[in-house]
């Protein structure tokens, strides 16, 4: 996993002074390193039935179609309010300076799926938290959550003890 590490690059300051933004583009420019990456971030799930992919907006669309496309199935985008343009299932969670929301088209999830969440970073894991209550909602299960990495000081791993998580990189 040194490889995909040395694509990350750290932006100081981004997107307020004091927070070091970990930027994927390095990483996704490389095709061989982003095939790699894909394959390591759905290995552990290969044998699971997973039935559908879903990913949050907006990096997670990035990693979750290509790791739906290497399983073979499809994707599901979870999206910001307004996006969508079928009927939509809602959730709103707290972040750590205010809220969020995330919607799905209500037919996108059916009773009995099994779901892997993608995602390229694991924080605070609210949103991520917010994407499994979002699919078990509509009838999903969640069959564990991945990311590219993972920003372990944040202790995100707590808001997601009820599944399984899978990382590649640590920081």
């Amino acid at each position: 996993m040194q490889k995909l590490k040395a694509k990350i690059r750290d932006i100081p300051d981004f997107p307020s002074p004091g927070i070091v933004f970990k930027d994927i583009t390095p990483l996704v420019q490389d095709p061989m390193l982003l095939k790699e990456c894909i394959e390591e971030l759905i290995r552990p799930f290969k044998q699971e039935s997973i039935t559908a992919v879903a990913g949050m907006e907006a990096r997670g669309f990035i990693f979750g179609s290509l790791a739906a496309w290497e399983l073979g199935v499809g994707f599901i985008p979870l999206r910001k309010p307004g996006k969508l343009p079928y009927d939509v299932q809602r959730i709103d969670y707290a972040l750590e300076y205010g809220t969020a929301s995330l919607e799905a088209h209500i037919d996108a999830i059916s009773a009995g799926d099994r779901i892997l969440v993608i995602d390229d970073v694991l924080a605070t894991g609210g949103t991520a938290r917010a994407s499994c209550e979002l699919i078990e909602h509509l009838g999903g299960e969640v069959v564990a959550c991945a990311f590219v990495m993972e920003l372990g000081f944040l202790q995100g791993r707590n808001n997601l003890t009820s599944y399984p998580i899978h990382t590649l990189i640590s920081y």
